[in-house]
């Protein structure tokens, strides 16, 4: 069962999880498609091997496993499993450093979504 980001990586996209994909089934959108997608990482669903790397990777906390994925991101589902047929709008994400959120960013960011894990 393939990991989902989730919109809790809305325009965060630290890209440790792409670091440790051993597959690189982690994309970002291409800037000529940013109209047409949330600025978040993505999982290609057809891709991931479930290899459970990028879960612990991600220091916001976004990613889970397809059947882990809190009501609340349901719809990053198919968000998700939508870049397979949008391939073109997407590329390999590029590992990059950046800043590493403290726990009170993260609390902030799941406050955003009204989200409690």
């Amino acid at each position: 069962m393939p990991y989902i980001i989730t919109s809790l990586c809305t325009d965060c996209k630290d890209t440790a999880c792409a670091d440790v994909c051993p597959v690189e089934c982690i994309y970002e959108v291409k800037a000529s498609a940013a109209n047409n997608w949330q600025n978040q990482l993505y999982i290609n669903p057809d891709e991931c091997i479930d290899c459970t790397n990028c879960e612990p990777a991600c220091p916001w906390k976004a990613i889970y496993e397809e059947d882990q994925v809190p009501a609340v991101f349901a719809k990053d589902i198919d968000s998700n499993k939508a870049i397979v047929d949008a391939i073109a709008d997407f590329q390999v994400a590029k590992v990059t450093k950046t800043h590493q959120p403290t726990k009170a960013e993260v609390e902030a960011n799941f406050a955003k979504w009204s989200f409690k894990p």
